[in-house]
């Protein structure tokens, strides 16, 4: 288990399966709902249910981080089983009706903390029908370090993830899933050129 402390280095990521030959989930049009919710927040009704179909080389393994979408992370149940007590400081784990099986053996992780923190004199303009942004960077003293993720209110349909995090997923999966860096305090550090493409 991962323990934080005062010397823990800041960095947030964006999280994506690995290279490998895996097969990853496509929600259906309850990744409607879900961005509706991230950009109007309480004004929208919270997602309850998500349905969603493998994508993929059919031969290829399903992967336990499933979702390539920055905003709808998906976990095996197996690995949410494992991580559920560090991911439910940020949000909820939702069940995901997967086309074609009877078990709920998927959940999609909705990150509810939107945490302002984000340096918007460091960070690239965000785009006015999205709010992607090329560039992000993060006020130190406001970042929350103790979350394993969180969004931002300028870019509320992505999850940022902690580097700790990142680390964690990374001992159980290990090529299973890969990370972009988003930012770093660390100069010597150079931020993923494009990390919210595909």
């Amino acid at each position: 288990m991962v323990t934080m402390t005062s010397s823990t280095p800041l960095a947030a990521y964006r999280i994506t399966p690995g290279e490998g030959n895996l097969r990853t989930l496509r929600l259906d049009d309850s990744l409607i709902d879900l961005k509706r919710w991230q950009f109007q927040g309480e004004r929208a009704e919270r997602p309850t249910a998500f349905g969603a179909k493998w994508t993929g080389d059919p031969k290829g393994r399903e992967a336990e981080f499933a979702s390539d979408y920055p905003g709808a992370p998906m976990f095996s149940r197996r690995l949410a089983d494992r991580l559920g007590d560090q991911l439910e400081k940020a949000g909820r784990l939702v069940p995901v009706r997967i086309a074609g099986t009877v078990a709920d053996d998927y959940v999609l992780y909705v990150v509810e903390s939107l945490i302002d923190c984000l340096d918007t004199r460091r960070s690239s303009q965000p785009k006015k029908a999205t709010g992607e942004m090329k560039k992000m960077a993060f006020r130190p003293e406001a970042y929350p370090v103790d979350l394993p993720a969180f969004r931002v209110p300028e870019f509320p349909v992505a999850v940022c993830w902690n580097g700790w995090m990142l680390d964690l997923l990374k001992d159980i999966l290990g090529d299973d899933v890969a990370g972009r860096l988003l930012w770093s305090p660390d100069p010597a550090v150079t931020p993923h050129p494009d990390p919210w493409g595909i």
